[in-house]
C-alpha cells in the first residue's frame, strides 16, 4: 500500500508507519510544501493529512479534490470502541434528538482556534450527520501568552436544524490535545473524554486508549473509517475560518447556505 503523509510533524507518522509490513510512504511534508503529496494523492496513493493551519481554502479543496476517497484528516478522537458506543448510541436515539453540544480542548500549543478547535469540530460533525454550520461567533485573547496568537477561545456554532455548539479551547503547558465533549438531547445527555485521567501511584496520568495507534489502523484498513474525509476537513476549515472573521470584528459570521 502506497501512502502519503501531510502533516507539521510527519516524522511522527513515518516512524510508525515504516514499521508496517507492505506499507510504502512515497511522500511525507509539512502544509508549507503539500504540493508532493496532492500529486501522490492524483498518482492512487492514500494520503493522511492534518488540518493546515496557515493555508487557504482553495489549496484545501484542490488536495481534497486530488485525494477523493483516498483523502482521510487526522482527528484521533474521532476513532476508538468509546466515541464508536457514544455515537451509535446518539444515532439509536439513546439520548432523543441531539440539541446541544458543549466541548473543551487544552492544548500546548499556540493558535488554539486552528490547533484546537477542528477537534472539537469533527466530534461534532459526526454526530450531526456533516450537517453544515449556519452561523460562527468567537471570541479570542492572548492574555495566557502575550503573543499575537490567540491563548484561549470560546467558539459558537449555530447549525440549519437549530442544534448548538459551544467550545471552550485553552492553551496550557500541560493541555492533553484530547477533547471533552457533552452531547445534550431531549430525553438525555451523554459525555465523551477522549483523554480520561487516571490515578497512577500517587499523581494523574493520562488515560483511555491509544487514539493514534488507533487512528493509523484505521487509516490503513479496508472500507471507510470514523475519522473526517475530505468534505467534513472542509466543513470544519470554513467554520474555524469564520471564527477568526468573528473574533477580528466582534460580530457573529454567517455562512453560506451548504457550505
Amino acid at each position: 500500500m502506497k501512502v502519503a503523509i501531510l502533516s507539521s510533524t510527519p516524522e511522527n507518522y513515518v516512524k510508525a508507519l515504516r514499521g508496517l509490513p507492505d506499507v510504502e510512504v512515497v511522500a511525507a511534508a509539512s502544509w508549507d510544501a503539500f504540493e508532493p503529496v496532492r500529486r501522490a494523492a492524483e498518482a492512487g496513493a492514500r494520503v493522511l493529512c492534518e488540518y493546515p493551519r496557515a493555508a487557504k481554502e482553495t489549496d484545501l479543496k484542490a488536495m481534497v479534490d486530488a485525494g477523493g476517497d483516498r483523502l482521510t484528516f487526522a482527528s484521533p478522537a474521532c476513532h476508538g470502541e468509546a466515541f464508536a458506543l457514544v455515537r451509535k448510541g446518539i444515532a439509536d436515539g439513546g439520548i432523543g434528538e441531539p440539541t446541544t453540544i458543549l466541548g473543551s480542548l487544552t492544548t500546548r500549543a499556540d493558535g488554539v482556534l486552528g490547533a484546537a478547535a477542528p477537534h472539537l469540530l469533527d466530534l461534532a460533525d459526526a454526530v450531526l450527520g456533516g450537517e453544515s454550520a449556519q452561523q460562527v461567533y468567537a471570541q479570542t485573547n492572548t492574555v495566557l501568552n502575550g503573543r499575537i496568537a490567540e491563548s484561549a477561545a470560546v467558539l459558537t456554532v449555530r447549525y440549519p436544524s437549530g442544534k448548538v455548539a459551544s467550545f471552550d479551547c485553552r492553551r496550557s503547558p500541560s493541555g492533553t490535545g484530547r477533547p471533552k465533549v457533552t452531547f445534550i438531547g431531549a430525553k438525555a445527555s451523554v459525555q465523551y473524554d477522549a483523554g480520561p485521567r487516571l490515578l497512577g501511584g500517587d499523581r494523574w496520568e493520562q488515560g483511555g486508549e491509544d487514539l493514534d495507534a488507533l487512528l493509523l489502523r484505521d487509516f490503513l484498513s479496508d472500507g471507510d473509517g470514523p475519522g473526517p474525509d475530505g468534505q467534513a476537513a472542509l466543513r470544519t476549515f470554513r467554520i474555524v475560518q469564520a471564527a477568526y472573521e468573528s473574533a477580528h470584528t466582534g460580530q457573529p459570521v454567517d455562512l453560506p447556505a451548504g457550505g
